[in-house]
């Protein structure tokens, strides 16, 4: 693609959501974040990125106004079922945050991504108000719940995705269509079980022949290094993965036929789809949790060519909804 789209990434994390932009045609303008490990991660993998380090709710956009897209996924805890959802009275909401950022870089279109509790009728209200202040700007808002899996990702991973768009960009935009073959765990890491020659793997492959729960990354507060929630972990142990812990290596030959691994870092990486040229930065509990926490590379290129569609005027081609996430692209 000829054209390259400007776009602002906000709450960027290890850089999953920008790095699917990427490789769908847009080229990050500025990346911010707080956490210093994933900057860290960011600066690492791409050091021409504009990596911003520092609060969201001091960050000014103005210097970026007209760039093609604001894009971020705001912290998920004031909308999550594993925590108070609490909503606006949540300390850690920024969506007031992000709706100032739009307001100050008049972006053609936004991108923001939840967990799908923030879809419930709880937040009816609260959904209302974030789709009024966009109306004003002059932007149409759509909302979507999206299944990782539908796009290549072998885990569940619902997302609630919010686009706006301004008035003159939204006659062909559409979110893509699911594609034809899901991506099951056996075959995101079935190498990677098999690297160091462990004999159970052939067993391994067929309880992992299926798709993912969701993964978790949890918060500097709560939650380390492992699967999730106990329904989780039972449900990660029917695909053969202890879900107790992340490993330092993959099973080998000192390994029984009948051991329970445990996902490596960069296996956990795989599950969210991340390339394996995807480095991190920092210690093992706070890769995880950057992994975790991360939206979906395969998802945000689907997303982000659709958007990308709209811009230019184009209709979305069946060929770009079924094609997967080029881990070539992403890897460059």
């Amino acid at each position: 693609m000829s054209i390259k789209f400007k776009v602002l990434e906000i709450c960027a994390g290890a850089g999953g959501q920008a790095l699917g932009l990427e490789s769908a045609g847009f080229e990050t303008a500025a990346a911010v974040e707080i956490d210093r490990d994933a900057c860290g991660t960011l600066r690492l993998n791409r050091p021409d990125w504009e990596v911003v380090e520092g609060d969201l709710k001091t960050f000014n956009a103005k210097p970026f106004e007209g760039v093609d897209l604001l894009a971020g996924g705001v912290p998920c805890p004031p909308f999550s079922v594993a925590g108070k959802q609490l909503g606006a009275d949540d300390e850690r909401d920024l969506f007031p945050s992000a709706l100032r950022l739009v307001e100050e870089c008049n972006p053609k279109a936004v991108l923001l991504e939840n967990v799908r509790g923030l879809s419930s009728p709880r937040f009816e209200g609260y959904r209302q108000g974030i789709v009024e202040n966009l109306e004003r700007l002059g932007y149409k808002v759509s909302w979507e719940l999206v299944k990782s899996s539908d796009y290549g990702v072998p885990q569940l991973r619902p997302r609630f995705v919010l686009v706006a768009l301004k008035q003159e960009f939204t006659a062909n935009f559409k979110f893509p269509e699911p594609i034809k073959k899901q991506l099951t765990v056996a075959e995101a890491l079935g190498d990677l079980m098999a690297v160091d020659g462990w004999s159970g793997v052939d067993g391994w492959l067929e309880k992992a022949n299926a798709i993912a729960p969701t993964i978790v990354g949890g918060s500097k507060k709560h939650g380390g290094a492992d699967l999730g929630p106990t329904r989780a972990k039972r449900q990660w142990a029917e695909l053969g993965v202890d879900g107790k812990g992340i490993a330092n290596e993959p099973p080998n030959t000192t390994h029984s036929r009948d051991h329970l691994p445990r996902l490596t870092l960069r296996m956990a990486a795989r599950i969210q789809g991340f390339p394996d040229a995807w480095e991190f930065s920092g210690k093992k509990t706070s890769v995880y949790r950057q992994i975790g926490n991360a939206f979906p590379p395969p998802v945000a290129n689907m997303i982000g060519r659709s958007i990308i569609c709209a811009l230019r005027g184009d209709e979305i081609a069946l060929s770009d909804c079924e094609s997967q996430f080029d881990l070539s692209l992403a890897a460059e």
